[in-house]
């Protein structure tokens, strides 16, 4: 019998650069999403609308964006904190990957818990 690699994001789509050119065909539609740094998943999300909130990582603001917020923290120095395009350019160096689904909460939770990405700072309620 061969042996199986369980893939957590197979029904993902292939990485692609962070980048808002790369977002623009993301569908506006519910799903989750991963960032990944040098092929790591260091952050999950699920949201109702892809393409918005892909873009509001990239664009966004701290108060809007947990992990535009913990990018930022991440580059902050002690005599100024990190700029968006700062947030923006570091998260360009990584690549995204999105499901469309209709529970992208669901998915959220599977792969946090599965991944323990370095940005999902909360374990879903109710786990270890």
């Amino acid at each position: 019998m061969p042996d199986t690699i369980f893939d957590p994001l197979a029904d993902f789509t292939p990485a692609r650069p962070y980048t808002s050119e790369s977002v623009a065909d993301a569908p506006r539609a519910p799903g989750a999403h991963v960032v990944l740094e040098g092929g790591v998943v260091i952050y999950v999300g699920h949201t109702s609308n892809l393409r918005q909130r892909l873009r509001q990582h990239l664009s966004g603001n701290r108060a809007s964006s947990v992990l535009h917020e913990q990018v930022g923290q991440l580059l902050d120095r002690p005599d100024s904190g990190a700029s968006a395009a700062d947030i923006a350019s570091w998260l360009g160096r990584c690549d995204v990957r999105w499901q469309e689904t209709d529970n992208p909460e669901g998915v959220k939770e599977a792969l946090v818990l599965a991944l323990r990405p370095r940005f999902n700072r909360s374990v879903p309620k109710g786990r270890p």
